[in-house]
């Protein structure tokens, strides 16, 4: 990370917001029928692609558990913001109302309100019914937003940002997929882009200053966030929905195959943000390793 966090920086990404607002009831055009060859999300993204059990499902199931998915997906999305947006009102306490930093994130929950109620409009659509997050999955995000240092949970926004960034890139550029999640896609990449931006900014104070225990929690912190955002798209209910038997079965399957899927596929940039602040040692490393089943040298 070569850019340094200045308030002229900021100052620049609160005037592209500012003047270049995406609407999602503009931007996305709602008024498409999903049509009966759209897929809902590229193949290889769904959980149990790839896998044995995967060829025991008709087509018509495995296009039921795509929709499925992209809806988890989507909802999830939203509520892991929702958490963000909590953290952010936070922090905004802490901060002088004339800084370009309280503006700034002024701003991010602005659009991050706006990304809320988007994936709430997909859901619609393709007439989902989302899995909500368990009691564990509730209490550890309300716990963590409300309790940890804005160092650690910028940490933790970022990481779910830098992997639902790269699973958006895939969605939007197969053009097998539905257009209304498509466009979707391309503009919470656009947003999430200035977001990830200023956070890695924001984050660098931190992590250039960061002893090896410092860079290691952060870097397990990365990856604790990683693993609770993937097992939030994965769901026994879910298989129980296309009409398979023993769905735990499928669902713990599917689990696996995901994380090995993610490891090659999604998380590349958060990867490398790790590498970056040098979060990858000999303690960290097994970890991730074991945990998301991601290749680190």
């Amino acid at each position: 990370m070569t850019a340094t966090f200045s308030d002229a920086t900021v100052e620049r990404l609160i005037r592209i917001s500012k003047e270049k607002p995406l609407l999602p009831e503009i931007f996305v055009p709602w008024h498409e029928q999903i049509r009966e060859e759209d897929r809902f999300m590229p193949e290889h993204l769904i959980s149990l692609q790839g896998h044995p059990l995967w060829d025991t499902l008709s087509p018509a199931q495995q296009r039921e558990l795509g929709r499925h998915e992209v809806v988890q997906v989507m909802y999830s999305y939203a509520w892991s913001e929702g958490l963000a947006c909590l953290f952010f009102n936070r922090h905004l306490l802490t901060l002088s109302p004339e800084s370009v930093e309280y503006r700034f994130l002024l701003r991010e929950l602005i659009e991050e309100f706006r990304h809320q109620e988007m994936f709430s409009a997909v859901v619609t659509k393709l007439e989902g019914k989302p899995v909500t997050p368990d009691f564990w999955h509730r209490f550890w995000g309300k716990w963590s937003v409300k309790n940890m240092p804005a160092d650690c949970i910028f940490m933790s926004v970022l990481s779910v940002e830098l992997m639902t960034d790269v699973y958006g890139k895939h969605i939007r550029r197969d053009e097998r997929v539905s257009i209304i999640l498509r466009k979707v896609s391309e503009l919470h990449n656009i947003e999430e882009g200035r977001h990830i931006f200023y956070t890695k900014l924001w984050l660098e104070r931190f992590t250039s200053k960061a002893g090896f225990f410092r860079r290691s929690w952060y870097s397990i912190i990365v990856l604790l966030n990683l693993y609770f955002m993937c097992t939030l798209y994965v769901k026994a209910e879910i298989f129980g929905r296309i009409g398979v038997q023993n769905p735990e079965r499928y669902a713990q399957a599917a689990s696996q195959n995901l994380k090995q899927k993610l490891g090659a596929n999604c998380l590349e940039d958060a990867v490398e943000f790790v590498q970056g602040f040098q979060g990858f040692n000999w303690l960290t490393r097994p970890l991730w390793r074991w945990v998301m089943k991601v290749k680190v040298l």
